[in-house]
Parts: C-alpha cells; structure tokens; sequence
C-alpha cells in the first residue's frame, strides 16, 4: 500500500486578552492569552482544506472554544480533533475530549475541509474562551461564580462518541516518537481521498467519523512494536502490526472482525527494510511506511492514496487479484487514480460483510 502531496498558505495571527475569564476553579483574576495560526494547507475551486493551531499563553484551561468569523461567505464542511459548527458567518470550535486540557504555553491544533468562492482569506480575528488573542498575556478579572473543574482527560486517546457503522481509523504513537500533527492530518486526507473514490466507483460510499483519525499514546516504545511477541527468525513487520492491533482491541473494546467498525490502524513503527501494508475483513493494519506516506513523507501522494484504497477494499472482503488487471486489488493500485474496480469486484464489496456500511 502507498500514497501523498499539500499546498501550504500560513498566516499566524494574535488573539487580545481581555473580555470574559477562562473557565477556573475559583473567582477572581486570572492570566489569559493566545495565540492561533490558521493555515490553508491546500485549495481547490471552490473549496479548501485548513489547519487551525492554538496556543494557551494564559494559566492553564480544561475544555475550549475558539471562535472567528469568515469575511466572504466560506464555510466549513468537514472537521477533525475538534467539533465545529457554523451560523452565517460566524464558526465555533470546541475541543474533542482528549485535546481539553491546556497548560500555559501549551498547543493543539484541529482542521477542517471548507467551502469558498470569490476569495479565500484568512479570518481576520480569532477569540478562545472569549479572549480575543493576540499573542499577549493580560490579567482578566472573572465575575462568574466559582466552577469546578471537569477532570484532566487522559494523555491517552478518548475518542467521544465515534458513529457506528463507520470506518474508524487510529494513529499509533509509540512513546518515543513525537507528535506530529501531519500524521492525523495526512491520514484523515488519504482517508477522505478514498471515501471519494468509493462514491465515483460504487456510487456510494463509506462514513467517517468528526474526528477522522483518532490518535493514540502508545503504551511502548518502537523497539518494543518491532521485537515482543515474535518468532526471531520471523518477519518483524508483521509482530509490529498484530502489537498494534492487539493493543486497540484491548484497550477500545474492538473485536475482529468488528460489526460496529470497519477498523484502520496504523502505527510509526517498523523494522529496517520490512514495510508494507495488510488487511482483512473488517481491519486494514499500516506500519510505518504508509504512516509517512500519509503524513506526507514518503514519495507520491497518489502512492497512498491508491494503496487505501487497495487495503479498504481488503477490509471490504475482496481478495488480491491473480494478475495485474487495472483494479485496485492488483499492483495496478500503483497507477491511481488510473484504476477502476471490476464490476465483479464492486458486486462482492456491495454484497460482503460491510456492504452495509455504504450509502
């Protein structure tokens, strides 16, 4: 499995301190600040794709919104790692569960597919729990009453409420591999490209979840992916996805197959040289290689895009092709977008065990 490609437009702009408080645990005065870079990471005609950063440079908050305006009519039509909604003009982004919690100087970040037309530009103030930032820091005096806070979130991921019926995806991050939101937000594109290519060949297609991609703390490092529970002369890359797999299935109630979710996991981790992809019906199971690829750094996009599609349509029930045909079950994926599913094939993914899913 393989694929990639992004346009990049930045602009980083200040938010004001002043206004209401940020949410404490008693009245009084408290610090508050931030900082937000909002990015065009690609644009088509009459749509885009954005990147959303915030930084905390107040005291500590648990639970955000963040808050702008658009100037020209764009709106938003798809988002991830935060829920967003939109009236007229105005936009409201509040946390996902796992990405509540923000200390001083801490970051997270969310994106979302939008639509446009005339012009595109970047949002011209942005406001975080009613703090219009701009990249300062100023005391602000709260005349609510005293709130308790909700509790600190797990480092771990808690993924909310993801549908059923779905395809749920999960981004493994060893211990000692740092966050890079790329990662989520390359997967969530590879899996949206797929989703696309589903409708035109099916003429429906798969559901994703708010959050596309759910990222997850690993419990172990990569050595530990790579060398547990293999046979020494036995093929790394294998240990590294089934480590994988069998972590999310513990510790999110996943079975194998999943009536619930046709799951897609991919973890930053392999064996020198041992790369690949694998999939059966109801799981798709990456290691490193398609991770970097998703992110963006691993060669062509169409690479991966085609190879998701080439282990979706495992995950859907269909086998590998016996030559190369021009169908994605083949190595005739490499050539994407330039390669169609058989009818055949598109019958058996419609009557398989996830045909259902589709709509």
């Amino acid at each position: 499995m393989r694929y990639r490609g992004l346009l990049l437009v930045a602009a980083t702009i200040g938010l004001v301190a002043g206004g209401a408080a940020v949410a404490t645990t008693s009245a009084g005065a408290a610090a508050a600040g931030c900082r937000v870079a909002y990015t065009i990471s690609s644009q088509w005609q009459g749509g885009f794709g954005a990147t959303v950063a915030v930084t905390n440079l107040g005291d500590p908050i648990n639970g955000w919104t963040l808050t702008w305006s658009f100037a020209t009519g764009q709106s938003v039509t798809q988002a991830w790692n935060a829920t967003v909604t939109q009236s007229g003009t105005s936009v409201s982004a509040v946390n996902a569960g796992y990405n509540a919690a923000l200390g001083t100087g801490a970051s997270t970040s969310f994106g979302f597919n939008g639509a446009w037309s005339g012009s595109n530009p970047v949002p011209a103030t942005f406001r975080l729990n009613n703090v219009v930032c701009t990249g300062t820091v100023g005391p602000t005096t709260s005349a609510s009453p005293t709130r308790t806070a909700s509790p600190s979130p797990s480092t771990s991921a808690t993924p909310g409420n993801p549908g059923t019926r779905t395809v749920r995806v999960f981004w493994l991050k060893p211990t000692n591999v740092a966050f890079d939101q790329r990662y989520p937000d390359g997967i969530a594109n590879v899996m949206r490209e797929a989703q696309r290519y589903y409708r035109q060949e099916l003429g429906k297609t798969f559901a994703l979840n708010a959050t596309v991609v759910e990222t997850v703390n690993g419990e172990h490092d990569t050595t530990w992916y790579i060398n547990t529970n293999c046979d020494p002369g036995g093929d790394r890359y294998w240990c590294v996805v089934a480590n994988m797999q069998a972590e999310l299935r513990r510790r999110f109630g996943l079975a194998n197959p999943d009536s619930r979710w046709l799951v897609v996991g991919e973890i930053s981790a392999e064996d020198v040289g041992k790369s690949g992809g694998g999939a059966s019906p109801g799981w798709v199971l990456l290691s490193g290689h398609d991770a970097d690829g998703g992110a963006g750094l691993n060669g062509p996009m169409n690479r991966w895009y085609g190879g998701m599609v080439h282990e979706l349509g495992h995950g859907f029930g269909l086998p590998d092709s016996t030559s190369t045909d021009g169908t994605p079950m083949s190595a005739s994926f490499y050539s994407y977008p330039n390669t169609h599913f058989s009818q055949a094939q598109k019958n058996a993914i419609l009557a398989g065990p996830y045909g259902s899913f589709l709509s």
